[in-house]
């Protein structure tokens, strides 16, 4: 992805989905309307981090590149630079993929 002219805002992130296979394991097509949304992304974009009630800085423990999983229902979706895009809290995130 080039680079977008968007940062988000304090613990949010921006993670742009890793497409699921368009095919069972025994070769059968799925239309597009029987496809579950996949629960993997790419991180593409990182806030600065959340604030603790002192105020200090809690960095986000993701960078841009990192494969992730996250739930289902997960984020909000929005298209920037001609790209769907989800919008989501790095407690939404469930884990990176190594």
């Amino acid at each position: 992805m080039a680079k977008s002219n968007f940062r988000p805002l304090h613990d949010r992130v921006v993670v742009k989905r890793i497409d699921a296979d368009e095919k069972t394991k025994g070769g059968i097509i799925i239309p597009d309307t029987a496809k579950e949304k996949p629960s993997q992304g790419e991180i593409v974009a990182v806030g600065p981090g959340g604030r603790d009630e002192a105020g200090k800085l809690i960095p986000i423990d993701l960078k841009v590149g990192d494969r992730v999983l996250f739930g289902k229902w997960s984020g909000t979706e929005v298209k920037l630079d001609g790209q769907e895009l989800l919008i989501m809290k790095e407690s939404d995130i469930m884990g990176v993929l190594t």
